[in-house]
């Protein structure tokens, strides 16, 4: 009788070494995942973590499934499936905060784009976040100041400028998610930036952006000319 967990255990060994001698940048997608996976009772986590990429097809796309899909899928169960999702938010969160280190100061719609796509999208909900500003456009805080249900997000200017008060923010600039995919504005989003911007007059706290975020895409409502510059 074959020893079907020592083979796997071998082939991790192998993973492993390979890890450490050559460097996790040469491993393939599959090979990463298997490390991720560990040992999974009797199956082989390399065998177990290319089913995976080849189902959905990239590993992005592993990383970006729900929990319960990944637990169902043959042999991950649920601890295989935590460990996939923690790890994944591993690397996001780093991300993140590798951005938020290395912007300075916001100059462009597409800075703000490349610093705050990573974290929104794929959210369910929408998330409203709003960039507290210096006077130089330098980043002094990110803030979440409501989170809607699962089809729309009531916010109110007071959350909006609430925090940028208590900074002593020059400007704010808003950043919100449409969980569809879609960054086109809706007549909804348009109202609400002209209510800000009126509202960020009145306090002397520049609107300097709204800015919708898609899925890998963004809409700049400065841009599109929906308040005054």
């Amino acid at each position: 009788m074959v020893d079907v967990s020592s083979k796997s255990g071998s082939s991790l060994e192998t993973l492993r070494s390979k890890g450490y001698f050559r460097g996790f940048d040469r491993m393939g997608d599959s090979e990463l995942l298997a490390l991720v996976l560990g040992r999974i009772g009797f199956c082989s986590s390399a065998s177990l973590a290319h089913e995976l990429v080849e189902r959905y097809g990239s590993l992005e796309e592993v990383g970006s499934a729900g929990l319960e899909d990944l637990m169902d899928f043959r042999g991950i169960g649920r601890a295989g499936a935590l460990r996939i999702k923690a790890s994944f938010e591993i690397g996001r969160r780093s991300m993140i905060s590798c951005r938020e280190k290395e912007l300075k100061r916001v100059r462009s719609p597409e800075d703000v784009a490349w610093l705050m796509i990573p974290e929104m999208k794929g959210l369910d909900r929408e998330h409203f976040k709003v960039l507290l500003l210096d006077t130089r456009n330098g980043i002094l805080k990110i803030v979440t100041a409501a989170i809607g249900s699962l089809n729309a997000a009531l916010v109110h200017p007071r959350e909006i400028f609430k925090a940028a008060v208590m900074a002593s923010a020059a400007g704010i600039i808003i950043v919100h998610n449409h969980p569809t995919g879609n960054p086109e504005p809706s007549r909804e989003d348009k109202e609400l930036t002209e209510r800000f911007n009126r509202c960020g007059d009145l306090m002397g706290i520049d609107l300097v952006d709204h800015i919708i975020v898609g899925n890998d895409s963004f809409v700049s409502l400065r841009e599109r000319g929906l308040f005054d510059i």
